[in-house]
């Protein structure tokens, strides 16, 4: 499957790493390069991510990377993985 990154996840990822950067270029560079290796792993099994919880769709997956929630859908059709979402896990109890 071919992995499509959508401008509101790369948007977000941005201002995370720019945010990172602050405190450490090198910490910055090196988040930016796990999570993309990670996403790059959900090419050959997109199913790894766990069913959303924010959607309630089987396609609609969270891959969990360092407290931080990758939203992304799989289209059968289309053989594609969009990669839409980029959101740091909060409790709200």
């Amino acid at each position: 499957m071919k992995i499509r990154f959508k401008s509101a996840f790369t948007n977000s990822l941005s201002k995370q790493v720019k945010y990172i950067s602050i405190d450490s270029v090198s910490r910055a560079q090196s988040f930016n390069r796990e999570l993309i290796e990670k996403i790059r792993l959900v090419e050959n099994n997109p199913y790894m991510g766990r069913k959303s919880i924010y959607f309630d769709d089987d396609n609609i997956r969270d891959l969990i990377f360092k407290g931080y929630s990758i939203i992304y859908k799989i289209n059968i059709n289309r053989n594609t993985i969009d990669v839409f979402g980029f959101v740091k896990y909060q409790n709200y109890s």
